[in-house]
Protein backbone atom coordinates (compact mmCIF):
# COMPACT_ATOMS: atom_id res chain seq x y z
CA UNK A 1 0.00 0.00 0.00
CA UNK A 2 1.27 3.44 -0.86
CA UNK A 3 0.73 6.61 1.16
CA UNK A 4 -2.56 7.44 -0.58
CA UNK A 5 -3.87 3.87 -0.10
CA UNK A 6 -3.23 4.21 3.64
CA UNK A 7 -4.89 7.64 3.71
CA UNK A 8 -7.93 6.22 1.89
CA UNK A 9 -8.29 3.36 4.39
CA UNK A 10 -7.91 5.74 7.32
CA UNK A 11 -10.47 8.18 5.92
CA UNK A 12 -13.04 5.51 5.05
CA UNK A 13 -13.06 4.32 8.66
CA UNK A 14 -14.73 7.62 9.57
CA UNK A 15 -17.75 6.62 7.49
CA UNK A 16 -19.26 7.71 4.22
CA UNK A 17 -22.20 10.10 3.97
CA UNK A 18 -25.56 8.91 2.72
CA UNK A 19 -25.83 11.03 -0.41
CA UNK A 20 -26.27 10.83 -4.17
CA UNK A 21 -22.46 10.90 -4.55
CA UNK A 22 -21.14 9.67 -1.18
CA UNK A 23 -17.52 9.44 -2.30
CA UNK A 24 -17.26 13.03 -3.56
CA UNK A 25 -16.56 14.52 -0.09
CA UNK A 26 -14.08 11.72 0.66
CA UNK A 27 -12.25 12.37 -2.60
CA UNK A 28 -12.20 16.11 -1.92
CA UNK A 29 -10.80 15.56 1.58
CA UNK A 30 -8.03 13.42 0.09
CA UNK A 31 -7.43 15.83 -2.81
CA UNK A 32 -8.09 13.19 -5.50
CA UNK A 33 -10.68 12.84 -8.24
CA UNK A 34 -13.78 10.85 -7.29
CA UNK A 35 -13.26 8.34 -10.14
CA UNK A 36 -9.64 7.83 -9.05
CA UNK A 37 -10.79 7.18 -5.48
CA UNK A 38 -13.37 4.62 -6.63
CA UNK A 39 -10.76 2.90 -8.82
CA UNK A 40 -8.34 2.79 -5.89
CA UNK A 41 -10.96 1.24 -3.59
CA UNK A 42 -11.75 -1.37 -6.27
CA UNK A 43 -8.03 -2.17 -6.60
CA UNK A 44 -7.59 -2.49 -2.84
CA UNK A 45 -10.48 -4.95 -2.77
CA UNK A 46 -9.19 -6.90 -5.80
CA UNK A 47 -5.68 -7.07 -4.32
CA UNK A 48 -7.03 -8.31 -0.99
CA UNK A 49 -5.70 -5.31 0.97
CA UNK A 50 -9.36 -4.71 1.87
CA UNK A 51 -11.44 -7.83 2.44
CA UNK A 52 -14.79 -6.11 2.82
CA UNK A 53 -16.12 -2.66 2.14
CA UNK A 54 -19.69 -1.89 3.01
CA UNK A 55 -22.04 -0.54 5.65
CA UNK A 56 -21.91 -1.71 9.24
CA UNK A 57 -25.36 -2.03 10.75
CA UNK A 58 -25.95 -2.23 14.48
CA UNK A 59 -28.41 -5.14 14.57
CA UNK A 60 -28.99 -4.71 18.29
CA UNK A 61 -29.90 -1.03 17.95
CA UNK A 62 -32.42 -2.00 15.26
CA UNK A 63 -34.09 -4.56 17.57
CA UNK A 64 -32.23 -7.58 16.25
CA UNK A 65 -29.26 -9.58 17.43
CA UNK A 66 -26.04 -11.07 16.16
CA UNK A 67 -23.43 -13.52 17.32
CA UNK A 68 -20.04 -14.79 16.28
CA UNK A 69 -20.07 -18.52 15.63
CA UNK A 70 -17.40 -21.12 15.02
CA UNK A 71 -17.31 -24.71 13.87
CA UNK A 72 -14.77 -27.48 13.60
CA UNK A 73 -15.24 -28.78 10.06
CA UNK A 74 -13.32 -31.73 8.57
CA UNK A 75 -11.14 -30.38 5.73
CA UNK A 76 -12.61 -32.80 3.20
CA UNK A 77 -16.11 -31.56 4.04
CA UNK A 78 -15.34 -27.84 4.30
CA UNK A 79 -16.83 -26.71 0.97
CA UNK A 80 -20.07 -28.67 1.51
CA UNK A 81 -20.52 -27.27 5.02
CA UNK A 82 -19.62 -23.74 3.89
CA UNK A 83 -22.31 -23.93 1.20
CA UNK A 84 -24.91 -25.04 3.75
CA UNK A 85 -23.92 -22.32 6.24
CA UNK A 86 -23.74 -19.61 3.58
CA UNK A 87 -27.19 -20.55 2.25
CA UNK A 88 -28.68 -18.91 5.34
CA UNK A 89 -29.44 -15.24 4.61
CA UNK A 90 -28.64 -14.45 8.25
CA UNK A 91 -25.00 -15.56 7.81
CA UNK A 92 -22.24 -13.13 6.89
CA UNK A 93 -18.46 -12.86 7.21
CA UNK A 94 -17.73 -16.58 6.80
CA UNK A 95 -13.99 -17.22 7.04
CA UNK A 96 -11.76 -20.27 7.11
CA UNK A 97 -9.10 -20.24 9.82
CA UNK A 98 -6.13 -22.47 10.56
CA UNK A 99 -7.36 -23.69 13.93
CA UNK A 100 -9.35 -26.58 15.38
CA UNK A 101 -12.32 -24.23 15.00
CA UNK A 102 -11.66 -23.61 11.31
CA UNK A 103 -14.93 -21.98 10.18
CA UNK A 104 -15.98 -18.64 11.69
CA UNK A 105 -19.06 -16.65 10.72
CA UNK A 106 -21.51 -14.06 11.97
CA UNK A 107 -25.23 -14.73 12.39
CA UNK A 108 -27.33 -11.54 12.33
CA UNK A 109 -31.10 -11.72 12.79
CA UNK A 110 -34.01 -9.31 12.88
CA UNK A 111 -35.14 -10.75 16.22
CA UNK A 112 -32.91 -11.97 19.08
CA UNK A 113 -34.71 -15.31 19.40
CA UNK A 114 -33.93 -16.15 15.76
CA UNK A 115 -30.19 -16.53 16.41
CA UNK A 116 -30.69 -19.80 18.30
CA UNK A 117 -32.99 -21.08 15.56
CA UNK A 118 -30.44 -20.37 12.82
CA UNK A 119 -27.67 -22.05 14.82
CA UNK A 120 -29.90 -25.09 15.47
CA UNK A 121 -30.76 -25.27 11.76
CA UNK A 122 -27.07 -25.17 10.80
CA UNK A 123 -26.26 -27.92 13.32
CA UNK A 124 -29.11 -30.08 11.99
CA UNK A 125 -28.18 -29.51 8.34
CA UNK A 126 -24.43 -30.06 8.77
CA UNK A 127 -24.38 -32.62 11.58
CA UNK A 128 -21.73 -30.48 13.30
CA UNK A 129 -21.78 -28.47 16.51
CA UNK A 130 -21.76 -24.67 16.33
CA UNK A 131 -19.99 -22.73 19.07
CA UNK A 132 -22.06 -19.61 19.82
CA UNK A 133 -19.91 -16.67 20.95
CA UNK A 134 -22.30 -13.79 21.71
CA UNK A 135 -20.97 -10.31 22.42
CA UNK A 136 -20.69 -9.65 26.14
CA UNK A 137 -19.02 -6.24 25.95
CA UNK A 138 -18.36 -3.83 23.11
CA UNK A 139 -15.08 -2.08 22.45
CA UNK A 140 -14.22 0.48 19.80
CA UNK A 141 -10.81 0.16 18.21
CA UNK A 142 -9.78 3.12 16.10
CA UNK A 143 -7.27 1.46 13.77
CA UNK A 144 -5.12 3.87 11.83
CA UNK A 145 -2.42 3.01 9.32
CA UNK A 146 0.68 5.19 9.38
CA UNK A 147 0.69 7.47 6.34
Amino acid sequence: MDELDRAVVNRLQHGVEVAARPFAPVAAALDVEEDALLARIARLLADGALTRFGPMYDATAMGGAFTLAAMSVPAADFDRVAALVNAHPEVAHNYEREHALNMWFVVACERPEAVARVIADIERETGLAVLDLPKLDEYFLDLRIAV
